[in-house]
């Protein structure tokens, strides 16, 4: 569906009314937090909103029912999370989380600080509307297939792949000139929007985009064989031993929300952690020593370090208080289905019909519970659906969705 009413995204600077009150989004590019940012979160999380920092499936922040959104603005600034006041709903940046440790092609984060930078510097992409991705990935497919509207994709240590609306647009780059085509191509789909808030709504738009980019940058290679992009479903969960031998946690959060207070001792780590676009976290550069500490101390806190864990296989839009739209306190179906053993792994037997009870919802795999159809918040990839309707619960399988 294309869309050109007015972008109202949230941001910090503008808050969004919720049915529970303001909600401020924080962009953190990369997902990226020192121990010091994550410090400041924690604090203004228990000091200015209801106490949690929720986790976004784009690696972003968010904060409900927020009381002073002033003091907000100055904690943040103060802790290097406010870095552009023009620019601050538009640095939405995905990057692979375990690039540089574990795995892949390449470190896309350095990247990851060009782009935020080039974007902060060019006063006309202040213009992007806050829906605007931009992706990352270091060629193990781990963010390209989450739709996008700009990336790069490894395909060697050297050579990237240039993604438009979250497909191969066949234009091949080398990593020096990554950032300055994805801020090209961001120009240009300023150019060709009229009113669409992302690139995949513009008519024939990765074609129309790919076709600029190649007059203003004569020499780039285009290729004939295109990349199928996966959509990744495997959270990175657990022990991880990096290429240097050191240790990164991969870290469950329930339903994406942190609580202050254990955002505290992940801050006492003082390792850089990132948030994930699964709603995760990941703790980096610890030694053996540490990661075991972690793992005793947080687990008991609700951190997940277990890959079979039933919650990695749940998320939830806000639902009740936080949604007016949302018929139900969908997280509250969400952890009692978990606690009694409802929410069943890949595999196991269930059942689906329309007009289930919350108690009587058993569903299988990954699953997404809305408090309406609007289906908010919902991942990419082979999801069912479990809906709220007047009557109770509607599921969706996953073929259906």
């Amino acid at each position: 569906m294309t869309r050109t009413d007015p972008d109202s995204c949230p941001g910090v600077l503008r808050l969004h009314e919720a049915a529970d009150g303001p909600l401020a989004r924080i962009r953190v590019p990369g997902g990226l937090l020192s121990p010091n940012q994550l410090q400041a979160l924690a604090g203004a999380a228990a000091d200015l909103s209801d106490g949690n920092i929720e986790l976004t499936s784009r690696g972003n922040i968010q904060f409900r029912q927020v009381r002073d959104a002033a003091a907000l603005t100055e904690r943040l600034t103060a802790a290097g999370l406010l870095p552009s006041a023009t620019h601050e709903r538009v640095r939405n940046i995905i990057a692979s989380p375990l690039s540089g440790r574990v795995g892949g092609w390449t470190d896309v984060h350095p990247l990851v600080a060009a782009l935020d930078a080039g974007l902060c510097a060019r006063p006309r992409l202040a213009e992007l509307p806050g829906r605007v991705l931009f992706t990352l990935d270091d060629g193990r497919g781990d963010v390209s297939g989450l739709g996008g509207d700009i990336g790069v994709h490894a395909l060697d240590e050297h050579t990237y792949a240039l993604l438009l609306a979250g497909k191969d647009s066949g234009v091949r780059l080398p990593a020096d000139s990554a950032v300055e085509l994805m801020l090209a191509a961001a120009d240009g789909f300023l150019d060709l929007r009229d009113g669409q808030w992302r690139l995949h709504e513009v008519p024939d738009g990765i074609a129309r985009l790919t076709d600029q980019l190649r007059t203003d940058h004569p020499g780039i290679e285009i290729s004939a064989e295109l990349l199928e992009l996966p959509v990744h479903q495997d959270i990175p969960i657990g022990w991880m031993t990096q290429s240097d031998d050191r240790v990164t946690l991969g870290a469950g959060v329930r339903l994406g929300s942190l609580p202050a207070r254990t955002a505290e001792f992940l801050a006492a780590v003082e390792r850089p952690a990132f948030v994930t676009p699964w709603r995760s976290l990941v703790i980096t550069d610890l030694d053996e020593w540490a990661a075991e500490q972690v793992v005793r101390v947080l687990a008991p806190m609700g951190l997940i370090f277990d890959a079979a864990s039933p919650w990695l296989e749940v998320s939830a839009c806000a639902g009740m208080p936080g949604c007016a739209k949302s018929l139900t306190d969908v997280r509250a179906d969400v952890a009692e289905a978990v606690d009694s053993g409802r929410v069943l792994p890949t595999g196991a037997p269930g059942f689906a019909r329309d007009g289930l009870d919350a108690a009587d919802v058993v569903v299988t795999g990954r699953q997404h519970w809305s408090g309406c159809d609007r289906r908010c918040g919902r991942p990419k990839g082979a999801v069912t659906d479990v809906i709220a309707t007047v009557d109770g619960y509607r599921i969706v399988p996953a073929n259906r969705g």
